[in-house]
């Protein structure tokens, strides 16, 4: 992956909104759903979304900055730009023979190593191990971002995701799912020597025309007609889960809350929260008999008398 600054199309120094801003326009652009016949377009946005995976991360973005990961977000080369991997001060010779940055270390048995001899770091010498190959790596993590209807994650309604190589793959959401929630599709990132590296799939929840969201339960404020609230009686109310049917008690008032119970969002625990109906009473405007009805009405009550006026 090029520099992720570059394949954004932002500054270095560019702000946290700058990148979101400059991240979506791209994903919105070249998102597979929206570029089938374009498999350049899926791998750019795969590009696009590992460079906002690691900008958006404050602590990689500063160990990019510093030098010390590369863009797919692993650890640089220590021995790479000619510095001493031993610490400061490099290498001078003294009475003794060579010395250096780390006192106590027998330079002696390194060399013994490099040229074929053992030294103390084990049967096969060289540097205490250093020697070694490592294991190859993993190919990089690929970021995305998952937009879940209100609804959907209130219901834990599995969701199609569609991946850079242009594969589709049923995610199943977890209990207690948010927005920020992460989820990892082991194996379902970019190839490398190691194995490919995975998927990680950032969750979005949407939010709603009338459905809000308090911890695991959903509120929602529910209009009713005079008559319901004077009368009472069964009343039609949406639900997460579609409409169900809701018993007002005779007289309700506006701001009166009802509970529905395990109507909400399934918490990390497994147990669903529930949802809470506020009445809201709804005058009609300009009703000739409603008003003819108030002329010849008399309500002696003072419904602000616990506010003191």
């Amino acid at each position: 992956m090029a520099d992720p600054y570059s394949t954004l199309g932002v500054a270095k120094g560019a702000s946290e909104a700058e990148i979101k801003k400059a991240y979506r326009k791209l994903a919105k652009e070249l998102h597979p759903d929206t570029n089938r016949d374009n498999p350049k377009a899926a791998e750019r946005f795969s590009q696009v979304a590992a460079a906002y995976d690691l900008l958006s991360d404050k602590d990689k973005r500063a160990q990019f900055d510093r030098g010390e990961i590369d863009e797919n977000g692993q650890p640089r080369n220590p021995f790479a730009g000619g510095g001493n991997p031993f610490g400061g001060g490099g290498f001078r010779q003294g009475p003794g023979g060579f010395s250096g940055g780390a006192e106590g270390m027998d330079f002696g048995d390194i060399f013994d190593g490099l040229f074929g001899g053992r030294g103390r770091g084990g049967p096969g010498g060289g540097f205490g191990g250093f020697g070694r190959q490592a294991p190859p790596q993993k190919g990089a993590n690929v970021a995305y971002r998952l937009a879940v209807p209100f609804e959907d994650a209130a219901t834990l309604k599995p969701q199609r995701i569609t991946l850079s190589d242009g594969k589709t793959i049923d995610l199943k959401l977890p209990a207690g799912v948010e927005s920020g929630t992460q989820m990892k599709l082991g194996g379902k990132g970019q190839p490398g020597p190691g194995g490919a590296g995975d998927a990680i799939v950032t969750i979005e929840i949407g939010n709603h025309a009338f459905f809000t969201r308090e911890g695991d339960n959903v509120r929602i404020d529910l209009p009713i007609t005079l008559v319901e609230a004077v009368k009472g009686g069964p009343v039609k109310v949406p639900t997460v889960d579609g409409a169900v049917m809701l018993n007002v008690p005779k007289g309700a008032t506006s701001g009166k809350t009802l509970r529905l119970r395990e109507r909400g969002f399934t918490g990390k625990g497994g147990k669903r929260g529930d949802q809470l109906v506020t009445l809201i009473v709804d005058l009609p405007q300009e009703d000739a008999a409603l008003e003819a009805f108030v002329e010849s009405w008399t309500d002696s009550r003072n419904p602000r008398a616990k506010l003191g006026v």
